[in-house]
Formats: structure tokens, sequence, C-alpha cells
């Protein structure tokens, strides 16, 4: 079994769109894993500028580490022609590949999902694990900082588009098709990349977000769409705006590629956070041509946050961008994640979590993840606390020239 699905079904955790981990012909990743040399051979069909790149690790004491994606011109035309509309239809979320023959984790009535008494808010048996309840290693919902996780000074990135004073809408819906208007319908997206499993490239997939940063350049995900199972993904992009099969913005490449320390060395579902940068497309930047939400972090918890992504196992099919919304819990089980109650499945994985969203403008600030589901109640979905260790990452990805 693999080493995060066995971690994870220790933990009875479901990550969601551990998605295709498939090399595709055009180009290869390269990142470094702790006690390995390097990653698997390219696919017999990868072309010779899909030779791995070189892996840089970061200093422990920067707080990420990164890897180069397609750093050439040549490499990025490449990678954009492999995705054609066939392997894009191809893509599957990265659930499952690793949980390939089990029903799917995401939907409701699952063994132990009833009756559990698993603690999570209105879930059978639970007792109240409402906001205020206590949780494992002390704290409680609705607390600022999380028990087990940094603390930092609350920093926020506005939005790029929309009012300075963004409404914060009360709603409550555990999944509902998003109307295709807003910055979000142009700013969030489909994270497309391929992994080596079994010997072979599968096609995958996930979701993002384009953030307003300093190089215009920088997209937001989970660090299990980027980095699974000690390998890095290979042939990423992010299609903003995806609908139905139709790119209306364009494809973006990965040039460089962040996740946290904690991530890289252990895979640690407290720090499922990465973020990538993405080349220029016709001469304009990413954020220039979408728009890009805000950044947040070190924020209070128990806040009202919306969550929004592309899921892709049954019963939806990746086609449309789906949310959520309502006030989010601290995790009463495992982690030092936040919760929220969602019915998005497999391929919503890095999608983002906002606060201070403003329904009418679409604008919010990111301040999470979606990250995974536990299988006793997969009504909600748990994503990471953004504190300095996501800042980490934001600021060596926004710090970086697009290339």
């Amino acid at each position: 079994m693999h080493r995060i699905a066995r971690r994870l079904a220790v933990l009875g955790l479901l990550p969601l769109g551990v998605a295709g981990l498939t090399l595709p012909a055009a180009h290869a990743e390269g990142g470094a894993r702790t006690g390995a040399t390097g990653l698997a051979t390219a696919s017999a069909t990868a072309s010779a500028a899909g030779s791995a790149a070189t892996a840089s690790a970061s200093p422990r004491d920067r707080g990420y580490h990164t890897w180069r994606g397609a750093s050439t011109s040549v490499q990025q035309r490449q990678v954009r022609q492999y995705w054609n509309r066939s392997r894009l239809r191809s893509a599957v979320p990265m659930e499952q590949i690793l949980h390939g023959r089990r029903r799917s984790p995401a939907r409701p009535g699952l063994p132990g999902s009833s009756g559990s008494g698993s603690g999570l808010p209105g879930s059978p048996g639970s007792g109240s694990g409402l906001p205020g309840a206590s949780r494992p290693g002390g704290g409680s919902a609705g607390s600022p900082g999380s028990a087990g996780a940094s603390n930092g000074a609350s920093t926020v990135v506005p939005p790029t588009a929309g009012e300075n004073a963004l409404g914060n809408s009360s709603r409550t819906t555990a999944a509902a098709v998003w109307p295709g208007t807003g910055a979000i319908a142009t700013t969030a997206g489909r994270v497309f990349f391929t992994i080596q499993e079994g010997g072979r490239t599968r096609t995958a997939s996930c979701s993002g977000t384009a953030v307003n940063s300093a190089n215009r350049s920088v997209v937001i995900t989970a660090g299990h769409c980027v980095k699974s199972n000690g390998q890095t993904h290979r042939n990423v992009v992010f299609v903003p705006g995806f609908q139905n099969g139709n790119r209306p913005f364009g494809t973006w490449v990965a040039t460089n590629l962040f996740t946290t320390q904690q991530w890289n060395a252990n895979e640690d579902i407290n720090f499922d956070i990465a973020a990538f940068v993405v080349a220029p497309l016709n001469g304009r930047n990413l954020v220039d041509v979408v728009g890009g939400q805000g950044v947040a972090f070190n924020q209070q918890r128990g806040l009202q946050m919306y969550s929004f992504g592309y899921p892709a196992a049954a019963p939806f099919d990746g086609s449309r961008l789906i949310f959520c919304a309502g006030r989010t819990i601290n995790d009463p089980l495992q982690t030092n994640d936040l919760g929220l109650r969602c019915d998005m499945t497999g391929g919503s994985s890095g999608g983002p979590w906002l606060l201070a969203f403003n329904e009418r403008t679409g604008t919010g600030l990111v301040n999470s993840v979606n990250s995974f589901k536990y299988n006793v109640d997969p009504r909600f979905m748990f994503g990471p606390f953004f504190g300095p260790e996501a800042q980490a990452v934001y600021n060596a990805a926004q710090s970086l020239g697009a290339q």
C-alpha cells in the first residue's frame, strides 16, 4: 500500500484529490524526497525535453520546499500541447487511484458513517461536537490559533478585484453549483498533472485558485496536488474558469512548485499546502488575465467560510465549479485542521476556502484549501490552518519572477 494511503487508512482519513500521478510525454518535474535519491524514471513516451529537473530543497528555517517544473519555453509549449481534450477527460481524482477498489469515499452511507460516535457535528451519536466543544490537544472551535500549530501575526493580502469592504454572507450549503458570476468564476480552476503509478503514467486532477501576488502568477492548492507518496507530480498545469471541458482563459504551465517542509518530509496532513508559479501566456501574467483572490494567514478560527472546487468523483464529474458555505469548526478528532460541512468529492482537493467572501463580487481571502475527509463521516471537509508555514510557501512563490 502507498505510504500516504497506509497512514491515512490508519487515521481514517480520505484524501480528496489525490488523483492521477502520471508523467506524460512533455516534461518531468523533479523533487527531493526523504531517504531517496530521486524520482521514478519517466515513462517511455517522455521526450528528451522531459528529463527530470534538478530538485532544490530549501533550508529548513525557510519553512518551505521547492523544485522546478517546466522551466523553458520549449518545455512549457510541450506541456500545453500534451494536455489535449482527450487527456483532460482522462484525468481522475487522486483518491480514485489510492482507493480505486472502494466505493466513492465522499458519499454518505459508507461503513462506519452512522452511529460511529465520531464526534463530528451532526453525525449520529456524536455528542455536541459544536463550536466551543473541547478537542484533542486543548483549545476549542472558535478560538484563535490552533493546538499544536504555530501561531503568528495576522496577515491579509487583499484581492485584486472587487470592493475594499468585502461582504461576509451567512449562507449555508453543503454543495451547490456556483452560478458562474463574480471573480471566483475566473480565479478558481482545475489543476491537472501526471503521476507515475504502478510503472505507468496516469493523468489526474485537483483544484486551485489564482491569488494576488507580487509576481501576479501564483496558484494556491493542496500539498498532495503537487507531491504524494514521495514523488513530485509532473506536467502540472492550471486551467482557470474551467467549465464543461472549455478553457476560456487558456492553460497555464507550472514553472516552480512549493510546499511546506512538513508535507515534503512526512506528508503531514496538518500542512497539506502548496503553491506554484505559472509561466506567462501570450505575454500576460495570470492575475492580469483572470484576477486574483486575496490571502490571509493566522486568522481567528470558527468563522464563516466558502469552499470552492471541481469535484470529479461521483456524483460530480469535474465539469462545474461547486461551492459549500458555513461556519467552520475545529477538527474534533486527530488534526489541527478546520472543518466545514461539505459534500464535495475527490478532485476538489486544493480548492480555496475563502474568508470575508462577497457573493456579488466573487472575491474573498484564501484561508485554507480542501484537503481530506474522515471515512466515519464524509459529510465534513477538512482543510489546513493557514499559519506561518502556509505564509512561507506563499511568500516564496510570490517572490519568484514568472518565467
